[in-house]
């Protein structure tokens, strides 16, 4: 069981196992159809504002990495986690995002929450 972190634009592969959009808005110009999402948690994406704010430059990924945490940490977004982390339990886990940068992006901070 692993935990993986992709584009959403890239093709879905067989080995992705359970394929989870961690973005809050849908990515552009992409179908429901091509893009095979199988579960869309919003309560565990970043807030428009700390979204905003990281994109702004204002702050390193660590310091947004944190707030992220922090902002995990909410009821709907415990849930929710925990819910993902049952689909880790069952099998692979791909945490897809629009991100141009996957590995500076939530999407990695999530992965890292789940694998622990």
């Amino acid at each position: 069981m692993s935990v993986r972190v992709r584009r959403v634009y890239d093709p879905p592969e067989p080995d992705d196992g359970t394929r989870v959009l961690v973005d809050r808005l849908w990515p552009r110009g992409l179908s429901e159809d091509a893009t095979r999402v199988d579960e869309w948690p919003k309560a565990i994406t970043p807030s428009t504002e700390l979204r905003r704010w990281y994109h702004a430059g204002e702050a390193s990924y660590e310091e947004f990495a944190e707030r992220y945490e922090a902002e995990l940490t909410g009821d709907e977004a415990t849930e929710l986690l925990g819910r993902v982390r049952d689909l880790v339990r069952k099998g692979d886990v791909t945490l897809l995002t629009a991100s141009k940068t996957p590995e500076q992006s939530h999407a990695t901070v999530l992965a890292r929450l789940l694998e622990a």
